[in-house]
């Protein structure tokens, strides 16, 4: 049936419009946790992605399926190289993410890239563009990119990363990136949940180690200096070797190592392959020395205590005689009648707890 006006027709298909016909959108698909880690380890990428919004979701329903999925997966987790990779605003974190992404790639493994974008403090929302940033990388088969809001958490990292990196190796992703919103004192969360800890420098941008504070470079396992091409290779090399020097004042890990300064170039493509030696080098180590599965042992734990602490707190606050007493004390503390500390400590006393 044609329309000689302007209207959509709705038929069992879809739309007709003068334009011609339009289907209608394929409904969500609802597969049980069973059915997801099928499609999961088949590599469907839409079920990963479904897998992941499961465990990122707020409503009851969904984190009940993301336990039992979580609980199916765990056999077939554990299998990755996971890098954390930090560095400042302007650091190129995007540009060396891809760059040494389509290097591992080349060799044949399979890699996801966890981002974090900074969520907004006012509306909650986040860009979440780094796919735009890593055009090459989005569109190569072997690659699987998610960006995550940080839901305003500080450390770097989004809150259900972890999960979310068990999700990826369930799939079959055998390297790991997890990129963090930034660098600073507070973003060092990252280096509790992979095996290798990356920190991109800059050289020729400025005082460099004033720009590297000690916590980040005490966490660090490999850095690099990056953008070091054309006039900037010879203020690399100065400031590779400060770096070189301020990390003999810090003391070494339990194995005797400081980490290693790596030069290297997005742009140019240098450097990228001892980069990722540099990685592979120091996880191979770690597996040699038994490291490498006692600290994946000492992060599960810290994980499961984090969300002990997460759930109490949760189920604290959603006590109504809390959420009185939160308003009436917040109101005492709005007008300057009482400190912070006292109404935390009054607030606290409801369940004989201390400040």
């Amino acid at each position: 049936m044609e329309s000689s006006d302007a209207l959509s027709i709705l038929t069992a298909e879809g739309f007709t419009t003068p334009l011609g016909p339009t289907r209608l959108p394929a409904k969500r698909r609802t597969d049980s946790p069973e059915q997801l880690l099928s499609r999961l380890r088949q590599g469907d990428r839409g079920a990963l992605s479904r897998a992941i919004t499961l465990v990122e979701g707020a409503k009851d329903s969904d984190q009940a399926m993301a336990s039992e999925l979580l609980d199916r997966s765990l056999p077939f987790s554990g299998n990755s190289i996971r890098v954390g990779i930090t560095g400042s605003p302007g650091v190129g974190k995007s540009t060396l993410i891809e760059t040494l992404g389509m290097y591992v790639v080349g060799l044949g493994s399979k890699l996801a890239v966890l981002t974090v974008d900074p969520s907004s403090p006012s509306t909650h929302g986040s860009i979440l563009g780094d796919k735009s940033r890593m055009p090459e990388l989005s569109a190569h088969p072997h690659a699987y990119i998610r960006p995550s809001p940080s839901g305003g958490r500080l450390g770097g990292v989004a809150h259900q990363t972890r999960e979310a990196i068990q999700l990826c190796e369930a799939a079959r992703f055998d390297v790991v990136f997890v990129e963090t919103v930034g660098v600073g004192q507070s973003e060092v969360e990252v280096h509790g949940m992979v095996d290798c800890f990356l920190l991109l420098a800059l050289s020729g941008a400025g005082d460099e180690l004033q720009g590297i504070k000690r916590g980040i470079m005490e966490m660090a396992d490999v850095i690099a200096l990056t953008k070091v091409d054309g006039d900037n290779k010879l203020r690399a090399e100065v400031a590779a070797g400060q770096i070189e020097r301020a990390l003999m004042l810090l003391p070494p890990d339990p194995h005797g190592r400081r980490a290693a300064v790596k030069m290297c170039s997005a742009k140019e493509r240098i450097g990228i392959d001892d980069l990722w030696a540099s990685v592979t080098t120091f996880v191979d180590e770690d597996k040699a020395s038994g490291r490498f599965d006692w600290r994946r042992g000492q992060q599960s734990v810290t994980w499961m205590k984090e969300l002990v602490q997460q759930s109490l707190l949760a189920s604290w606050l959603r006590r109504e005689d809390i959420k009185q007493a939160t308003e009436k004390l917040s109101s005492a503390v709005q007008d300057s009648k009482m400190t912070p500390r006292r109404a935390a400590i009054e607030l606290l006393a409801i369940t004989g707890a201390e400040a």
